[in-house]
């Protein structure tokens, strides 16, 4: 099996050469692979101690940053190695100054594998929430590497719990232990003979708890602002803003709106602003501004400070929700205190269907719930600020899963 599964990931990597021809995402996948070895042969010697953490994307990455940081302060000597699958993690992470070395993952080859591990030679491996490589699995457990899945989820719908998926089963056996986000996955995990799990939870609160610890002050969102009741609508489709364009130039109510779309193409965003009939203003543009109050809407065209935008925001909207996989990240804005509104689409996270439950968090469909939404967070103060404690509240209540994991390792492993 190892040879067939070796030999579709050969002809996959040599169709994707072809694909990064017209492909300029596919082509940073390719070219930021080609001198991983180099790199990892002047940064990394072979009296070097190391301690590798593997991300798909961005998200991930944000994810275990709190795991990497108190291993990083635990195990001093050793030197952090990143790795990320997706360009959208890479190219935005890879000069952070918290690992030692961020590359891309070469292609999970059986001898990109052996040369990587033996590269790096980790005493520790974490791989965070999911991507369950075989090739490297099983070179990690043949060489008895200590190795551990972070927040990791389970669905049923995976290989893992069908008839047919016996070889993704063997390559869960290389983990010395799983920390999952919540008991379904604990389950579905013991199901198919795996007990060594714990439930730690989601290490994306402790992520979020500690952005309330830092400077989140930005003087042109407060100039802009003018303490106007605010909506901030972060990471938006196009899906998500063709309601809410809709709804920005019907508004009667004093507000103002922050839009911070997902992509930020030059085309888009000018199309974007066309579309808005209220004064409005670009990021790139605000230098140029004298009176940045004078507006009603504040386009971001950049990427990198949506997380201190959700300070000043009195209403949050969270985009991805008309679309698949479904809405991005809420947990950034709930711990401000924030009531948040987001599309339909939410099903495959857990903090979401939490605090949809719970009301702090309000599910739309069409533009008739939007606007009563907004209408009646924006008219009504006192359920405006319940929804947000809510929010704050379980943001609050499930911090600590950084410690449960960090403590387990340190019980296991000791310099």
């Amino acid at each position: 099996m190892f040879f067939l599964y070796d030999l579709l990931v050969r002809i996959a990597g040599f169709l994707i050469r072809f694909i990064a021809m017209v492909s300029p995402k596919i082509k940073l996948f390719t070219e930021g692979r080609k001198n991983v070895f180099t790199t990892l042969e002047s940064a990394i010697h072979p009296t070097d101690k190391t301690i590798w953490f593997h991300a798909a994307s961005l998200g991930e990455y944000e994810q275990g940053l709190p795991v990497i940081e108190q291993i990083k302060a635990n195990y001093p000597s050793h030197k952090i190695v990143l790795t990320f699958f997706s360009p959208s993690g890479y190219e935005i992470r890879k000069n952070n100054t918290v690992t030692d070395v961020t590359v891309y993952l070469p292609l999970d080859t059986r001898s990109n594998a052996i040369r990587f591990i033996k590269a790096i030679h980790p005493d520790l491996v974490f791989f965070i929430k999911y991507e369950y490589w075989p090739n490297y699995l099983d070179v990690l457990k043949q060489q008895q590497i200590p190795t551990y899945l972070v927040s990791g989820i389970f669905r049923e719908k995976q290989s893992f719990f069908k008839w047919y998926g016996s070889f993704y089963r063997n390559a869960l056996k290389s983990f010395r232990y799983f920390f999952v986000q919540n008991e379904k996955s604990k389950q579905l995990l013991q199901s198919i003979g795996f007990h060594n799990v714990k439930v730690s939870g989601d290490t994306r609160f402790d992520r979020v708890s500690a952005i309330l610890e830092r400077d989140n002050t930005l003087d042109f969102i407060e100039n802009f602002k003018a303490d106007t009741t605010t909506i901030v609508i972060g990471s938006s489709w196009p899906k998500d803003e063709t309601l809410l364009v809709d709804y920005i130039n019907r508004c009667t109510d004093p507000v103002k709106f922050i839009i911070a779309p997902h992509n930020i193409k030059p085309e888009q965003i000018q199309e974007l602003q066309k579309s808005i009939s209220r004064k409005t203003v670009l990021f790139s543009e605000k230098d140029a501004i004298t009176n940045l109050s004078d507006y009603d809407v504040f386009i971001i065209n950049t990427i990198g400070i949506l997380t201190k935008i959700y300070s000043y925001a009195d209403i949050a909207y969270v985009g991805g929700g008309f679309g698949k996989p479904g809405v991005h990240n809420i947990l950034e804005p709930a711990t401000f205190g924030v009531p948040i509104v987001i599309g339909p689409n939410f099903s495959h996270f857990a903090e979401a269907i939490a605090l949809v439950n719970m009301e702090g968090c309000i599910s739309i469909s069409n533009q008739k719930e939007l606007d009563e939404a907004f209408s009646n967070l924006i008219q009504n103060e006192d359920i405006r600020f319940e929804k947000g404690h809510i929010c704050s509240t379980f943001v609050q209540m499930n911090q600590n899963a950084t410690k449960s994991i960090v403590n387990h390792i340190k019980n296991e492993y000791t310099v």
